[in-house]
């Protein structure tokens, strides 16, 4: 077994550690999220914290785990008399982000269960955490059918397996620690509700804390038991302050002046449920325990409030999580100053959350009537004032190409389905019909490697006919490996959704062009809840730009869509040409991954050589390769050509209107992007 290292030979990252050893302390806390960019000791600092977890005892030969004083009375290994007991470390559990739902919950022996009608179980990774740290690194990254098992687990500190007529259950409680980066995606809001604290970890920009970092890790590298036993005592001396702050924890007092600051914050913030106070009680307590008080002060509910409430808050859609700390301190001053809830009351007493080790520890080029000649960047057509048309706003007048500032998103709203046709295979999600391994049975197959969902009817045809040939005597089936048969399911996969974003100078008027934005942010928000992977091609002036590669952050898309800059012609060839590109790498690199491109524009194409001409055929590239997709007309004004429309026909796919985009609107949209383009043809028609 490798050697950790030392949790006391972190540099900096005191939130981190608090947090950490706040859980050991008081594991009701509820566990940590950790979020932070790559590198930033993370992992490090969660594997280390197993090593000075207090050691627990456990009924001896017991799988599950159970507390010898207390033990599980529905425990599968079962019951427990007064037997022999062990004492070991606390252990740390991780959760692979690939793992199987079977070895998360536990596997039956199906060939025994079928052949001898036994219940034989393997317990899975949730009895193994049982009373220790369950660890899941990049946990914004976990399977929904994982989150669900995980959300039932911490939610009655139980697991459940039901399955082919077999029912076990089991204690499984547990301190529950992840880790994520945020430009990879954000947690399900139930998922992100089950942790107690959250913290927010980035690298320092000290350099004399960074060349410590270093010397450090390159001392444990080169030899990890020596660098562990220089820290020995360090580590001994918070382990049994960890066990004294344990011991002293039932007798701290959390007075009702505390309380009332508790509840005034959770209600300023306006956090849903009563989660948040519960946690917070907990976090103040175990506080002024680390502290070595029996007494909850002001300082202890600030605390608590700045880890327990970030991720709690109510904020809008894309917003960081974070506390506004004069809000907080005014609160807490206004409720403050009774029992206990003020920060002079035994204020000789000075918390040291420390834990000590090391310092700082369909193209067209017609203009439009209502557009002015030439908006699309041609240097005649930019008024010297810079009046926007549409939008009456006085805007920079037009040097460097027409380029003009970053209109704000409109309020985004709930956008109509759009999902891609037939039935992939891709990665778990909400958006199009998949073959999963989670869902409704539609079927039976023979397994392609292991068996992970038997189709028991199946299975049993399968074997019946064959029981005289091969000898059966007693009650139980012979089942061969060839009989078992494995279930198809069909669910929801997520897809990449593209979007193509047309930001010249025809679609720049500041009016359009903040619905426009409010669209795709309504579309992005969309996709974010259907668990896609979103990537932005932009186009203007005289080429394209990945605005941002595919990617699990729809966070990092919405921030990359708010400061997109408009003006200049409307190489609209190009902006199709880079998503093709885009979209061959991706699908070299997922190939089980389908997309869908939804292209932004209002349909026109100008600038160089037959702007239209080269659209045209860029655009029937993607519907050779069978790409579903949807084009958003934003042509305005009272006149329309039904540019979008005709580009739709070309890609294969189908055009809707901003309006139509709403879900709330009377206007039809079809669910599924048809790939025929049979819609885009009768839009085509009706245009010409």
């Amino acid at each position: 077994m490798s050697t950790p290292y030392p949790f006391t030979a972190l540099v900096g990252q005191e939130d981190l550690r608090l947090a950490l050893l706040l859980n050991a302390v008081s594991p009701a806390v509820g566990g940590v999220l950790v979020r932070g960019e790559k590198g930033t000791a993370k992992s490090t600092a969660v594997r280390a914290l197993s090593a000075l977890m207090p050691e627990v005892d456990v009924v001896s030969g017991c799988r599950f785990s159970c507390d010898p004083a207390s033990p599980d009375p529905g425990c599968p290994d079962g019951p427990h008399g007064t037997g022999a007991s062990d004492s070991r470390p606390a252990r740390m559990v991780e959760l692979p982000v690939g793992a199987s739902e079977d070895r998360l919950v536990g596997a039956l022996d199906i060939e025994r269960a079928l052949a001898e009608g036994v219940k034989a179980f393997e317990p899975g990774l949730l009895a193994d955490a049982h009373r220790g740290i369950l660890y899941v690194d990049e946990v914004n990254l976990l399977h929904d059918h994982l989150v669900d098992l995980l959300l039932d687990a911490a939610a009655m500190g139980a697991s459940y397996v039901e399955r082919e007529g077999v029912s076990v259950r089991h204690a499984s409680k547990f301190l529950l620690v992840g880790t994520m980066n945020p430009e990879e995606g954000e947690l399900r809001p139930q998922l992100l509700d089950r942790f107690g604290l959250t913290v927010e970890v980035a690298a320092s920009r000290e350099p004399d804390e960074r060349v410590e970092v270093v010397r450090r890790r390159l001392a444990y590298d080169d030899d990890p038991a020596g660098f562990a036993g220089r820290w020995a005592d360090e580590e001994s001396a918070v382990r049994a302050r960890i066990v004294a702050a344990r011991d002293l924890l039932p007798e701290v007092r959390l007075g009702d002046g505390a309380l009332r600051q508790i509840a005034a914050t959770c209600a300023a913030f306006e956090v849903d449920g009563m989660r948040a106070d519960i946690v917070m009680a907990r976090t103040a307590t175990a506080l002024a325990a680390w502290a070595g008080r029996t007494e909850v002060l002001a300082e202890d509910v600030r605390q608590a409030a700045l880890l327990a409430l970030p991720h709690r808050r109510r904020r809008a859609p894309f917003d960081a999580p974070g506390l506004d700390e004069d809000k907080l301190d005014e609160t807490l001053e206004e409720f403050g100053g009774q029992d206990g809830g003020d920060r002079d009351e035994g204020g000789d007493d000075d918390p040291d959350p420390d834990p000590g080790g090391g310092p700082g520890g369909g193209p067209g080029g017609q203009p439009e009537p209502d557009d002015a000649p030439g908006a699309d960047g041609e240097s005649a057509a930019q008024p010297e004032s810079g009046e926007d048309r549409e939008g009456g706003e006085p805007q920079p007048s037009g040097g460097g190409g027409g380029e003009q500032t970053p209109a704000r998103a409109a309020e985004p709203f709930r956008t109509k389905v759009l999902s891609v046709p037939g039935l992939g295979e891709g990665a778990a999600g909400r958006r199009s019909r998949a073959r999963t391994e989670h869902g409704r049975t539609i079927g039976a197959r023979r397994p392609r490697g292991a068996l992970t969902k038997l189709h028991l009817a199946a299975t049993v045809q399968a074997a019946a006919p064959h029981q005289r040939a091969r000898g059966r005597s007693g009650p139980g089936l012979v089942v061969r490996r060839d009989d078992l048969r494995q279930a198809s399911r069909e669910g929801r996969e997520g897809n990449l959704v593209l979007f193509v974003v047309d930001a010249s100078g025809s679609m720049a008027a500041r009016q359009r062009m903040s619905a426009v934005k409010g669209a795709v942010l309504s579309l992005l928000l969309d996709a974010y809840q259907r668990r896609d992977k979103v990537g932005m091609v932009t186009f203007r002036g005289s080429a394209a730009d990945v605005a941002l590669p595919p990617t699990s952050s729809v966070d990092t898309a919405a921030v990359r869509l708010e400061s997109l800059p408009t003006g200049g012609r409307t190489p609209l060839a190009a902006g199709l040409l880079k998503a093709h590109e885009v979209l061959r790498v991706e699908r070299m690199r997922d190939p089980a991954r389908r997309a869908l491109v939804v292209v932004v524009t209002d349909g026109r194409a100008t600038g160089g050589p037959e702007p239209v001409a080269l659209a045209s055929r860029a655009a029937r590239l993607f519907g050779a390769d069978g790409v579903a997709s949807v084009v958003v007309d934003c042509e305005s004004g009272p006149v329309r050509l039904g540019l979008a429309g005709q580009l739709a026909g070309e890609l294969g796919g189908t055009a809707v209107t901003l309006d139509e985009l709403r879900a709330d609107s009377i206007a039809g949209l079809v669910k599924d992007v048809r790939s025929s383009g049979q819609n885009s043809g009768q839009s085509s028609r009706r245009a010409a």
